[in-house]
């Protein structure tokens, strides 16, 4: 009988997620503006973490200690007068592990976005000189910039601009298809030299259109990412004045997909006089939007994230994201469409001695891990005790 009944409480604690806790660990500190980070495929023990300045460091995550010299620095060529200006994203080609290749967007002196190829011989540091211009566009303000990258489950490289930035998108960069801006962008690049534009595109060979365009109609795209287990595309969006929202689209759709900008700010029109409208046809909602608010469900700058696919049960297939600007940590499961089981994490996760501040960013393990960046220089682990 007590066995059985010992074997009774360890299944219902194990169905609670058993007398574990989900923790953050600092594994580095003392970065200067970090944005990003990530890790090639196959690599093991390694974080690459990104500077907004333009430096890209290797960081041995069981000594915190980083490269010497830097795996990337472009210092030299990066603009970082505007707060959101500087090198913003990163992505691995998938064979990088044989091809050394590898990709990051950035603003330049001139205040274009570069999308840039780079070689490296070692994988541990780059020559400069190895850089390749793959696109570059102009950017008309300071802000909306965008910076991620990203290959897709179908290894074609997908990239997330804003719309230029201002308020109220105001020369309607988003809805218009013969520019860049408010769109995200998804090109081929396997191939020795530039690129090619995928015949799939939804837009090639429509008089007007770009047709490096995937889908439009976005904001300020920071942080998308794909399901590493099942393929399907996330995407945080930083709202105006109102609502912060979060997309979703399966994998294998999302061609020509509208996402509402500037007519619409989360499930509602854009406020502001003549610029708001009525949803446009066929018009991708997003899943979940929070408001402009503190407290425990309010915020001010979403910070998209990852479905977590890493070895924490209590996280299993629960999206994770953050707000930049009120610091919290929030996951919730896609159900049938809507976001379900919404949690608070900030709490949970509070590292030792203080709180998180400046969510700049996620980031993914070869596991399906979560990493945490704060723009104050911090990185740290999702881990369990």
């Amino acid at each position: 009988m007590i066995a059985r009944i010992l074997i009774g409480m360890m299944w219902l604690f194990s169905g609670l997620g058993g007398f574990g806790k989900t923790v953050l660990e600092e594994v580095a500190k003392g970065f200067e503006r970090p944005v990003w980070a990530g890790m090639p495929a196959g690599s093991e023990g390694k974080l690459w973490v990104m500077e907004q300045a333009g430096r890209v460091w290797i960081v041995d995550l069981a000594s915190g200690k980083r490269s010497d010299p830097a795996f990337l620095d472009i210092r030299g060529e990066v603009s970082r007068k505007g707060n959101e200006e500087g090198l913003l994203g990163l992505a691995f080609a998938p064979d990088f592990a044989t091809s050394g290749r590898y990709y990051v967007n950035f603003t330049d002196k001139d205040h274009f976005t570069r999308i840039m190829r780079f070689t490296t011989a070692t994988r541990t540091t780059t020559n400069p000189a190895t850089g390749e211009v793959v696109l570059r566009f102009k950017q008309p303000y300071e802000n909306h910039n965008g910076g991620w990258l990203g290959f897709g489950p179908d290894g074609m490289l997908y990239i997330g601009n804003g719309d230029g930035g201002s308020a109220n998108d105001p020369e309607q960069h988003a809805q218009s298809l013969d520019t860049w801006l408010g769109k995200i962008l998804r090109i081929d690049v396997a191939v020795p030299t530039g690129y090619r534009v995928p015949g799939d595109n939804p837009f090639v060979g429509r008089d007007g259109a770009k047709p490096e365009i995937w889908a439009y109609g976005v904001r300020n795209p920071w942080r998308c990412s794909f399901d590493r287990q099942t393929g399907d595309f996330w995407m945080g969006d930083v709202g105006q004045n109102k609502w912060e929202e979060i997309h979703f689209m399966p994998r294998g759709k999302g061609a020509g997909a509208n996402y509402g900008w500037r007519l619409r700010e989360g499930l509602v029109e854009t406020p502001a006089k003549g610029v708001g409208g009525e949803t446009p046809k066929g018009a991708a909602e997003p899943v979940y939007v929070y408001p402009h608010a503190g407290g425990d469900t309010g915020g001010f700058s979403v910070t998209g994230g990852y479905v977590y696919r890493g070895p924490i049960k209590e996280l299993q297939g629960r999206y994770v994201f953050a707000d930049y600007v009120n610091p919290r940590i929030w996951s919730f499961r896609l159900i049938n469409g809507k976001a379900s089981d919404f949690k608070d994490l900030t709490d949970e996760l509070a590292p030792e001695g203080g709180r998180l501040s400046e969510i700049a960013s996620f980031a993914e393990g070869n596991d399906g891990g979560l990493f945490v960046i704060s723009l104050g220089g911090s990185i740290y682990r999702l881990g369990s005790r």
